[in-house]
């Protein structure tokens, strides 16, 4: 897997990790945490060229089936590759979870 750390905020961990002791002892319900889980999700970052194929090839896929896991076309998938376009939005989501918790994830 592609290590992809950044430095997390320590406000918003003391914040989530305040607020989770307060929902444990029933201060905060559960909808509320919900929204505090939301505030302190750490946004995906850009994937390159090379993490994007290195992903594909750990796999052992094939563009066109990689294009299909990622709900995407095969036209995006080499364009990716290639660097004419970059994934956003829902791809990168996508890739983000693949590249963490492994193709079995998103079958």
């Amino acid at each position: 897997m592609t290590a992809r750390k950044k430095k997390r905020s320590t406000i918003l961990d003391a914040v989530h990790e305040t607020a989770a002791d307060l929902h444990t002892v029933g201060l905060i319900d559960k909808r509320r945490m919900g929204e505090y889980d939301a505030l302190c999700i750490e946004p995906v970052g850009d994937y390159t060229v090379e993490e994007i194929k290195e992903m594909r090839r750990r796999t052992n896929l094939s563009q066109a089936v990689f294009a299909q896991v990622l709900n995407t076309s095969l036209s995006t998938v080499r364009q990716w590759e290639i660097g004419k376009k970059h994934p956003s939005g829902a791809s990168r989501k996508l890739l983000s979870l693949l590249d963490r918790k492994g193709l079995e994830a998103l079958l």
